[in-house]
């Protein structure tokens, strides 16, 4: 199989997480989004440079999903991160989520959906670490790993099917207590199965 020195998958996944941080840039510049529009984003929590709170860490130990609608303030974007203020279980939180740990981003007022795959860097064929594994880039620099696998990666930008109604498809415990804080819901619940 021949071996991909561009790097595609890598290439792709980058173009995507610019795709998501300029619109959080707009809905930033904007003060909110237009229409109807509103986005889940899930991501993990045990990423480098995340930053929330040791409750909802201790609540959320590997991944959260936060949705970005009517309830949210000081939505700030950089180059690598976005920082915005949420409202949980009446409890004012603010989180600072880099692009890099983002694992979906849904807006589902028009079906649109990306899945982000990790490229974790794996040995080379000779059982040797690869440069990107031995050294750490400087601050605000991605790296490039020079092998991983799979080589085909989880990203889709293909509008997903109609949303179930989330009426049919809460469950008792993902219902936010109404205290008119963001509600926190899982991106599963809007996959195929």
């Amino acid at each position: 199989m021949p071996v991909d020195h561009i790097r595609y998958d890598i290439l792709v996944q980058e173009a995507l997480r610019g795709m998501v941080r300029d619109v959080l840039a707009e809905a930033a510049k904007n003060k909110g989004m237009p229409g109807e529009h509103h986005f889940f984003i899930t991501f993990d929590t045990t990423g480098e440079d995340v930053r929330l709170s040791p409750r909802l860490r201790a609540q959320y130990p590997e991944e959260m999903t936060v949705v970005l609608q009517h309830q949210f303030w000081d939505l700030k974007v950089t180059d690598e991160a976005f920082e915005v203020g949420l409202s949980f279980g009446g409890v004012a939180e603010r989180l600072r989520v880099p692009f890099d740990a983002i694992k979906a981003f849904a807006d589902p007022s028009v079906q649109f959906t990306l899945q982000f795959e990790s490229l974790a860097e794996t040995p080379d064929e000779d059982g040797e670490e690869t440069e990107a594994e031995t050294d750490k880039p400087p601050a605000g620099k991605r790296r490039t790993p020079q092998r991983q696998e799979p080589k085909e990666p989880n990203v889709t930008s293909v509008p997903a099917s109609p949303l179930p109604a989330a009426a049919a498809t809460d469950k008792p415990e993902d219902k936010p207590a109404d205290k008119g804080g963001a509600e926190v819901v899982r991106l599963d619940r809007f996959r195929k199965k």
